[in-house]
């Protein structure tokens, strides 16, 4: 895949629902201070995109950070990050297409939601089934949908903000201080708005995944790492600006309801009926453009254990065209989970897959900075050259990441709705520990370790006497 389908598959993986529906949860504990939590939620995610790329551009191989933590932190973290990240984001996957359903219910109420998330479960099935060159031209294309529409939601809204409408005069930034103040619930509020601006964000990940079938990683990857976290950011804080200002945020957070998209209600609400349906119409095609990158990275990341002999034999098999179908198969649990829980509930069904996915990426952050922290002393310590790219103040700027994600982790505990992220993940990442304590002796450390392959490419190029004093 070229530096542009990365980039738009990066985008594609993280502007979804979090965004476009969870964005109203975020609103209705923040207030107009939302724009303060995804403003400050991007600078975290921009930290961990660039210590991704620091490292994936050295080990451009598959299962990306999962296999670099595997040689890094040790098997067990491999394993454990690789499994953990896998069951969030197949469960993520079961959210984008509840939210999907949820859309399509703007237009039809009376719709059971398990039909559409049925039918939208098969085609992307049958989208990720197909060659990777199709996947990335499909991805590329509809992730241009999504960044289009923000673009002309943000000037649209700027316009209404200054400028006003031919039948209404312009709403100013009026609504950023009305109905409570800028922070109508406090501090407090602000830090479990976080928690889904930072959901909002999950998916900068994906370019990482994408390396083993980039055509140049070396210089695709980091180019498309940052530019993703810049737009993404940008995207993100325009459009909850203008979100609030335009409408009042009590109205926006719609008291806590996952009826539609705030940006539906921001059209509704300047009175243009038809630009509602078209705006909910770009966020099915967000939802289901949101899954369908997740399920290629789901599929990936546990083909990669299975090399690693950390997962079933049969689920690292490929077809003639190089698709994982066997992982692809696994991966799709997370949709049939969709499907069961979406009959009985319909915003509790997006609320339970929410907070679950949430935990796991939260989780899988924090191994991720860990493992570039021990990838800074490693290599320091055995005298292997630093990479082409660096993060800027590392270690402090990943450590207060780490202290930010942790604090965030720990306020999902007081949201309701969100019990069984916690009830669900501590026991999981337990039992994970447990299974690898019986598998660890099939863990392959020998001919896939990373440093020790580089050690010897290391020790090859070298003449002789260099090369035993950089190993030494």
């Amino acid at each position: 895949m070229s530096s542009r389908q990365l980039t738009m598959i990066g985008i594609g993986g993280a502007i979804g629902t979090g965004l476009f529906l969870g964005s109203t949860m975020a609103i209705s504990h923040a207030g107009p201070s939302a724009v303060l939590a995804y403003l400050l939620c991007g600078v975290v995610a921009l930290v961990i995109s660039w210590a991704l790329a620091e490292m994936v551009v050295v080990h451009p191989d598959a299962g990306a950070f999962g296999t670099i933590a595997h040689s890094y932190l040790g098997a067990w973290a491999g394993f454990v990050l690789r499994w953990t990240y896998w069951c969030g984001q197949v469960i993520a996957v079961g959210g984008e297409v509840v939210a999907a359903g949820i859309y399509i219910q703007y237009w039809w109420p009376q719709l059971p939601l398990w039909a559409p998330v049925v039918a939208f479960s098969l085609i992307l099935l049958g989208v990720n089934a197909m060659t990777v060159s199709f996947f990335g031209t499909l991805e590329y294309w509809f992730s241009m949908v999504k960044v289009t529409a923000i673009s002309v939601f943000v000037v649209l809204g700027l316009a209404i903000i200054f400028f006003g409408l031919p039948s209404q005069p312009p709403t100013g930034m009026g609504n950023l201080s009305s109905h409570g103040g800028f922070f109508p619930h406090g501090v407090s509020g602000l830090g479990l708005a976080m928690v889904f601006a930072l959901f909002s964000y999950i998916g900068t990940e994906v370019v990482s995944v994408t390396a083993a079938e980039s055509k140049n990683p070396q210089k695709d990857i980091p180019k498309a790492a940052r530019g993703m976290v810049l737009r993404m950011g940008l995207f993100y804080v325009l459009a909850m600006l203008v979100i609030v200002s335009v409408v009042p945020w009590t109205v926006a957070a719609q008291g806590g309801s996952l009826q539609s998209s705030p940006f539906v209600k921001v059209f509704d609400w300047a009175g243009f009926p038809g630009a509602a349906g078209i705006m909910n119409f770009v966020v099915i095609t967000a939802a289901l453009s949101s899954a369908n990158t997740n399920l290629y990275v789901t599929t990936r990341m546990v083909h990669s254990l299975a090399l690693h002999r950390l997962a079933p034999r049969w689920v690292g098999r490929l077809t003639k065209n190089g698709v994982p179908r066997n992982a692809l198969a696994l991966s799709a649990v997370g949709m049939a989970v969709a499907a069961i829980l979406s009959v009985a509930s319909r915003s509790g069904a997006y609320l339970v897959i929410f907070g679950i996915a949430t935990f796991a990426a939260i989780v899988t952050w924090i191994f991720i900075l860990a493992t570039h922290f021990a990838f800074r002393i490693r290599r320091r310590k055995l005298g292997l050259p630093n990479s082409p790219v660096r993060l800027a103040g590392a270690p402090w700027t990943s450590g207060v990441s780490v202290v930010f994600l942790i604090a965030v982790l720990v306020s999902m505990a007081f949201i309701e709705g969100f019990g069984p992220a916690w009830q669900f993940g501590v026991p999981f990442s337990a039992l994970l520990l447990l299974v690898y304590t019986a598998l660890r002796k099939r863990a392959r450390d020998d001919s896939r370790n990373l440093l020790k392959a580089e050690l010897e490419r290391n020790r090859k190029s070298a003449p002789d006497s260099e090369a035993g004093s950089s190993v030494a």
